[in-house]
């Protein structure tokens, strides 16, 4: 997160990815997911933070309704 507060948007995804892949808790992935989707969001990839996004709000334990939202400004623009 560290990497991402500080702009440096490359470096965050990577550890974002990498984090996706050990991570079993569903809670923890979502919220992953999530901030992969805003770094997409800021670098203009709207179709592909839709789908990470569509992706983090998939769980049956976890409702992440600022993915929502997220997912709804990228169709309204």
């Amino acid at each position: 997160m560290l990497a991402q507060s500080e702009g440096n948007y490359a470096e965050a995804l990577q550890n974002y990815y990498e984090a996706t892949r050990p991570e079993k808790d569903p809670y923890d992935r979502s919220f992953i997911l999530y901030n992969i989707g805003l770094i997409h969001t800021s670098n203009g990839e709207a179709y592909k933070s839709f789908r990470i996004l569509f992706s983090s709000t998939r769980t049956k334990i976890l409702f992440l309704p600022q993915a929502f939202n997220n997912m709804a400004v990228i169709c309204h623009y």
